[in-house]
């Protein structure tokens, strides 16, 4: 029985038809993934479906169990029972974990917000989600990984029949994702029905029962899983073949162009408290370094301090081509060569009021000033030149940034980056949220960079991704590092058992 039917769909904005005639159905109890990469229409479609784009704006039919409904806010969805994690977080920094979980949703007595029942409730989910926090915290003060989880046990508390997650596992490292699995799976045991939105294939092979596809607004195909490979699912996303996802390595390292050690940062608040411990390692030339580990593994930690962007005092020695550097700031970093791509590009990376061309350009001013003004011409130059190795999907490099893609805007953001001439590289979680083919873009512009002799370091928790990438992968946990493979020891299960089992040293 489809507890879930979207019929004839089809979405104008100006100057272009987001989604033509499309028609999805989901079975009750089921996790059907909808698939497609970045504007393929997936978003609109749920948009629609969740009461965001309300019932006159779009047409066509949407029927819960039979029967047809027409939304005109996202509180009528929620009151047919459908629920949505979304990928940008709509949590708010200054409230607490409970107050985030049940906004507007709150227990109350006598018209008074029940404190106590309020807190009860929270740790119910909590606990649920095998989250160890406290319910009283602030949830700016956490982690990216650690405020996906509260958008979960907020789309959770409301007790949807239909549950949307839109890269629910994108913030989150290989045991939080085995979690997620197992809840939903349990979820749909219940009779919850999920669509899953990922670009994660992996995680869509193992947890999906079903697959749509979308292609330009249009459905290319359903299916279900068994009927499918990881292969045939990029080739109906894309339309083309896309050739081996990881670019072959070839071992081309020089020199040690960055070394740290002993290096040892405290929390920004609670000052005693050490988030890394001790950690020393070095990078060479050329070398792509992978960082792997659970979220709060203390890598983030690490190099925004080596950065000089991490609010918390830093101790230990930072050597750069041999000389030790004191950095205090991250103009300081970015001018010795030492460039840091944030996990979160639109909080700190990306400046999204502003167009393409100064979004590229925003981190080179000093070097494009002439006599105290912007030379716009070779702005506009060297703002192009990125632009086309980075093989941005743009209308014009003077439009918004906001309009691109997620994987669009990453390219950019990694561009910009490039535009300082950079000897150190490094990446935090450069594909979250990315899809299939900006990963391969992404990866192959890695690997040209270290082949030019820039030294990269890969913190990711897609560990496919830093196996794949890497010449070297460290392994940190509790601010410590605690492994070292090489690119042919390097496995997930030796990652692993290194990340629970107190470490192995290559």
């Amino acid at each position: 029985m489809h507890v879930l039917e979207m019929e004839g769909i089809t979405k104008k904005f100006p100057g272009t038809r987001a989604l033509d005639g499309v028609s999805f159905a989901v079975k009750k109890g089921t996790i059907h993934a909808l698939l497609g990469e970045n504007g393929a229409g997936k978003s609109t479609l749920m948009k629609i479906l969740s009461g965001v784009y309300p019932a006159g704006s779009y047409e066509g039919k949407i029927r819960i169990n039979g029967e047809e409904k027409r939304f005109q806010t996202p509180r009528d969805a929620e009151a047919a029972g459908i629920a949505v994690i979304h990928q940008e977080f709509s949590l708010v920094g200054e409230l607490t974990v409970s107050e985030n979980i049940f906004l507007g949703a709150e227990p109350c007595r006598y018209g008074v917000i029940d404190r106590e029942a309020l807190y009860v409730r929270t740790k119910k989910w909590m606990d649920f989600l095998g989250l160890d926090l406290d319910p009283e915290a602030k949830v700016g003060g956490l982690g990216i990984g650690q405020q996906q989880l509260i958008e979960i046990a907020k789309a959770l508390s409301k007790n949807g029949d239909i549950l949307i997650l839109d890269e629910p596992t994108s913030a989150l490292a290989d045991e939080e994702v085995r979690r997620l699995m197992g809840i939903l799976k349990d979820l749909c045991e219940k009779g919850v029905t999920c669509i899953y939105i990922s670009h994660k294939l992996n995680e869509v092979m193992e947890l999906a029962d079903a697959v749509t596809v979308l292609r330009d607004g249009k459905v290319v195909g359903t299916s279900s899983i068994e009927a499918l490979s990881e292969e045939k699912i990029i080739s109906m996303m894309v339309g083309r073949k896309v050739g081996a996802l990881y670019p072959q390595r070839e071992g081309v390292a020089g020199e040690t162009i960055l070394e740290v050690r002993n290096y040892t940062v405290y929390h920004p608040v609670h000052r005693e408290k050490k988030v890394v411990h001790d950690v020393s390692f070095a990078l060479r030339k050329g070398e792509v370094l992978g960082f792997a580990g659970l979220v709060g593994a203390g890598r983030t930690e690490l190099f925004s301090g080596i950065f000089g962007a991490y609010g918390g005092k830093a101790e230990g020695t930072v050597l750069l081509e041999g000389r030790e550097l004191t950095l205090r700031h991250p103009g300081e970093a970015i001018r010795h060569g030492i460039v840091y791509l944030s996990e979160d590009r639109k909080r700190y990376g990306l400046f999204l009021g502003m167009d393409i061309k100064k979004n590229f350009s925003m981190a080179s001013l000093d070097r494009l000033v002439k006599c105290g003004i912007v030379d716009e011409e070779r702005e506009l130059r060297e703002a192009e030149e990125q632009a086309s190795r980075m093989r941005v999907k743009m209308a014009d490099i003077e439009m918004r940034i906001k309009g691109l893609s997620g994987g669009n805007q990453q390219k950019v953001l990694l561009g910009k980056s490039l535009m300082t001439h950079p000897k150190v590289l490094i990446l935090d979680e450069p594909t979250r949220g990315v899809d299939i083919g900006a990963k391969a873009d992404i990866y192959q512009i890695i690997d040209e960079l270290s082949r030019e002799g820039v030294a990269v370091v890969l913190i990711s928790s897609d560990l496919p991704e830093v196996i794949g990438m890497s010449d070297r992968v460290l392994v940190m946990a509790g601010g410590r590092l605690v492994g070292e493979f090489t690119r042919k020891e390097a496995t997930q299960e030796k990652i692993m058992a290194c990340v629970t089992g107190g470490g192995t040293f290559a």
